[in-house]
Protein backbone atom coordinates (compact mmCIF):
# COMPACT_ATOMS: atom_id res chain seq x y z
CA UNK A 1 0.00 0.00 0.00
CA UNK A 2 2.95 2.77 0.75
CA UNK A 3 3.81 1.50 -2.77
CA UNK A 4 0.80 2.53 -4.47
CA UNK A 5 0.17 6.07 -2.21
CA UNK A 6 4.08 6.63 -3.33
CA UNK A 7 3.19 5.86 -6.78
CA UNK A 8 -0.03 7.71 -7.09
CA UNK A 9 1.48 11.02 -5.15
CA UNK A 10 4.30 11.12 -7.98
CA UNK A 11 2.54 10.01 -10.83
CA UNK A 12 -1.27 11.46 -10.78
CA UNK A 13 -0.94 13.90 -8.10
CA UNK A 14 -4.70 14.83 -9.03
CA UNK A 15 -6.10 11.99 -7.34
CA UNK A 16 -3.79 12.36 -4.45
CA UNK A 17 -4.35 12.36 -1.00
CA UNK A 18 -6.19 8.48 -1.76
CA UNK A 19 -9.68 7.66 -0.99
CA UNK A 20 -9.60 3.85 0.32
CA UNK A 21 -11.77 2.95 -3.02
CA UNK A 22 -8.69 4.25 -5.39
CA UNK A 23 -6.25 3.03 -3.02
CA UNK A 24 -8.03 -1.07 -3.57
CA UNK A 25 -8.06 -0.58 -7.09
CA UNK A 26 -4.24 0.45 -6.91
CA UNK A 27 -3.28 -2.33 -4.67
CA UNK A 28 -5.32 -4.74 -6.61
CA UNK A 29 -3.83 -3.72 -10.25
CA UNK A 30 -2.46 -6.69 -12.22
CA UNK A 31 0.20 -5.09 -14.17
CA UNK A 32 3.98 -4.13 -12.58
CA UNK A 33 3.27 -5.58 -9.53
CA UNK A 34 4.93 -8.47 -7.56
CA UNK A 35 3.55 -10.09 -5.46
CA UNK A 36 0.00 -9.58 -6.73
CA UNK A 37 -2.91 -8.22 -4.45
CA UNK A 38 -6.12 -9.11 -3.85
CA UNK A 39 -7.26 -6.48 -1.07
CA UNK A 40 -10.93 -5.11 -0.16
CA UNK A 41 -12.03 -1.76 1.62
CA UNK A 42 -11.51 -3.27 4.78
CA UNK A 43 -8.34 -5.08 4.29
CA UNK A 44 -6.96 -1.66 3.29
CA UNK A 45 -8.60 0.35 6.34
CA UNK A 46 -7.00 -2.32 8.39
CA UNK A 47 -3.57 -1.96 7.18
CA UNK A 48 -3.82 1.78 7.14
CA UNK A 49 -4.84 1.92 10.63
CA UNK A 50 -2.04 -0.05 11.26
CA UNK A 51 0.62 2.42 9.93
CA UNK A 52 -0.91 5.50 11.34
CA UNK A 53 0.70 4.52 14.92
CA UNK A 54 4.35 4.08 12.87
CA UNK A 55 3.49 7.49 11.35
CA UNK A 56 4.22 5.86 8.12
CA UNK A 57 0.25 7.03 6.28
CA UNK A 58 -2.22 10.08 7.93
CA UNK A 59 -6.03 10.24 7.24
CA UNK A 60 -6.92 13.70 5.62
CA UNK A 61 -11.04 14.89 6.91
CA UNK A 62 -12.43 17.42 5.51
CA UNK A 63 -13.80 16.27 2.04
CA UNK A 64 -16.68 13.81 1.31
CA UNK A 65 -14.54 11.11 1.64
CA UNK A 66 -11.30 10.21 4.03
CA UNK A 67 -8.18 10.28 2.13
CA UNK A 68 -4.35 8.88 3.03
CA UNK A 69 -1.17 10.42 2.36
CA UNK A 70 2.27 8.93 3.16
CA UNK A 71 4.20 10.85 5.51
CA UNK A 72 7.73 8.31 4.30
CA UNK A 73 9.89 11.22 3.58
CA UNK A 74 9.88 12.26 8.01
CA UNK A 75 10.07 8.53 8.89
CA UNK A 76 12.27 7.41 6.78
CA UNK A 77 14.46 10.43 6.01
CA UNK A 78 14.95 10.22 1.91
CA UNK A 79 14.69 12.27 -0.81
CA UNK A 80 12.77 12.71 -3.67
CA UNK A 81 14.12 10.16 -5.99
CA UNK A 82 15.42 7.49 -2.98
CA UNK A 83 11.59 7.17 -2.30
CA UNK A 84 10.46 6.84 -6.00
CA UNK A 85 13.26 3.90 -5.87
CA UNK A 86 11.87 2.31 -2.23
CA UNK A 87 8.54 2.40 -4.16
CA UNK A 88 9.04 0.61 -7.64
CA UNK A 89 11.07 -1.65 -5.43
CA UNK A 90 7.70 -2.15 -2.50
CA UNK A 91 5.65 -2.26 -6.26
CA UNK A 92 7.49 -4.64 -8.08
CA UNK A 93 9.43 -6.68 -5.88
CA UNK A 94 13.20 -7.98 -6.41
CA UNK A 95 14.61 -6.17 -10.36
CA UNK A 96 17.78 -5.79 -11.76
CA UNK A 97 19.45 -2.35 -11.42
CA UNK A 98 18.59 -1.63 -14.71
CA UNK A 99 15.08 -2.87 -14.64
CA UNK A 100 14.92 -0.57 -11.33
CA UNK A 101 16.74 2.58 -13.08
CA UNK A 102 13.79 2.66 -15.71
CA UNK A 103 10.42 2.26 -13.85
CA UNK A 104 11.95 4.45 -10.76
CA UNK A 105 12.67 7.45 -13.80
CA UNK A 106 9.14 7.51 -14.87
CA UNK A 107 8.52 9.04 -11.04
CA UNK A 108 12.21 10.83 -11.06
CA UNK A 109 14.80 11.00 -13.87
CA UNK A 110 17.69 8.76 -13.16
CA UNK A 111 20.12 9.71 -15.73
CA UNK A 112 22.07 6.26 -15.77
CA UNK A 113 23.04 3.06 -13.83
CA UNK A 114 26.00 5.02 -12.13
CA UNK A 115 23.73 8.12 -10.93
CA UNK A 116 21.21 5.00 -9.92
CA UNK A 117 24.20 3.48 -7.79
CA UNK A 118 24.78 6.61 -6.19
CA UNK A 119 21.24 6.49 -4.79
CA UNK A 120 21.27 2.85 -4.00
CA UNK A 121 24.45 3.59 -1.61
CA UNK A 122 23.48 5.32 1.05
CA UNK A 123 19.75 2.82 1.14
CA UNK A 124 21.91 0.07 1.46
CA UNK A 125 24.04 0.95 4.14
CA UNK A 126 20.69 1.74 5.79
CA UNK A 127 19.43 -1.56 4.71
CA UNK A 128 16.55 -0.12 3.32
CA UNK A 129 17.52 -2.06 0.26
CA UNK A 130 19.19 -5.17 -0.18
CA UNK A 131 21.22 -6.63 -2.93
CA UNK A 132 19.91 -10.11 -3.43
CA UNK A 133 22.65 -10.92 -6.21
CA UNK A 134 26.78 -9.80 -5.74
CA UNK A 135 26.96 -5.84 -5.69
CA UNK A 136 27.81 -4.24 -9.51
CA UNK A 137 27.84 -7.80 -10.59
CA UNK A 138 25.81 -7.73 -14.25
CA UNK A 139 22.72 -7.96 -13.75
CA UNK A 140 23.01 -7.45 -9.90
CA UNK A 141 19.28 -8.04 -8.45
CA UNK A 142 18.02 -6.06 -5.82
CA UNK A 143 14.80 -5.55 -3.07
CA UNK A 144 13.67 -3.19 -0.74
CA UNK A 145 14.47 -4.36 3.13
CA UNK A 146 11.33 -4.66 4.74
CA UNK A 147 10.74 -8.41 3.91
CA UNK A 148 10.73 -11.28 6.84
CA UNK A 149 13.85 -12.86 6.84
CA UNK A 150 12.73 -15.97 6.23
CA UNK A 151 11.22 -14.46 2.75
CA UNK A 152 14.53 -12.52 2.23
CA UNK A 153 16.42 -15.48 2.86
CA UNK A 154 14.33 -17.36 -0.18
CA UNK A 155 14.67 -14.51 -2.21
CA UNK A 156 18.73 -14.85 -2.11
CA UNK A 157 17.95 -18.57 -3.15
CA UNK A 158 15.98 -18.04 -5.35
CA UNK A 159 18.12 -15.03 -7.11
CA UNK A 160 21.56 -16.26 -6.58
CA UNK A 161 21.22 -19.79 -7.72
CA UNK A 162 18.35 -19.96 -10.35
CA UNK A 163 16.11 -22.54 -8.28
CA UNK A 164 12.62 -21.61 -9.01
CA UNK A 165 10.74 -20.33 -6.21
CA UNK A 166 8.42 -23.55 -6.48
CA UNK A 167 11.69 -25.81 -5.57
CA UNK A 168 12.19 -24.21 -2.74
CA UNK A 169 10.58 -26.02 0.40
CA UNK A 170 10.49 -22.75 2.40
CA UNK A 171 7.52 -21.26 3.07
CA UNK A 172 6.26 -18.32 0.67
CA UNK A 173 5.88 -14.69 3.30
CA UNK A 174 5.15 -11.43 1.76
CA UNK A 175 4.66 -9.68 4.92
CA UNK A 176 6.38 -6.10 4.59
CA UNK A 177 7.56 -4.70 7.74
CA UNK A 178 7.08 -1.24 7.12
CA UNK A 179 10.05 -0.15 9.46
CA UNK A 180 13.84 -0.39 8.10
CA UNK A 181 15.67 -3.10 10.25
CA UNK A 182 16.73 -2.13 13.78
CA UNK A 183 19.94 -1.69 12.46
CA UNK A 184 18.74 0.80 10.22
CA UNK A 185 18.37 3.84 12.07
CA UNK A 186 19.52 6.71 9.89
CA UNK A 187 22.54 8.40 10.26
CA UNK A 188 20.95 11.73 9.04
CA UNK A 189 22.93 15.16 9.60
CA UNK A 190 22.06 18.13 8.06
CA UNK A 191 19.77 16.54 5.08
CA UNK A 192 16.95 18.46 3.35
CA UNK A 193 13.97 16.63 3.40
CA UNK A 194 11.85 16.49 0.19
CA UNK A 195 8.28 18.02 -0.43
CA UNK A 196 5.26 15.98 0.04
Amino acid sequence: MLGVLVEKAKTTPDVYPMSINSLVVGCNQKSNRDPLMNVDEADAEEALEGMMPKGLVMRVTGTRVDRWRQLLYEVWLVSKVELAVLAELLLRGPQTEGELRTRAARMEPIEDIDELRGILKPLAERKLVVYLTPERSRGAVLSHGFHAPEELARLRTVHSTGISSEEIKAPVVHSVTTSPPAAAAPPVTNRTRAPR
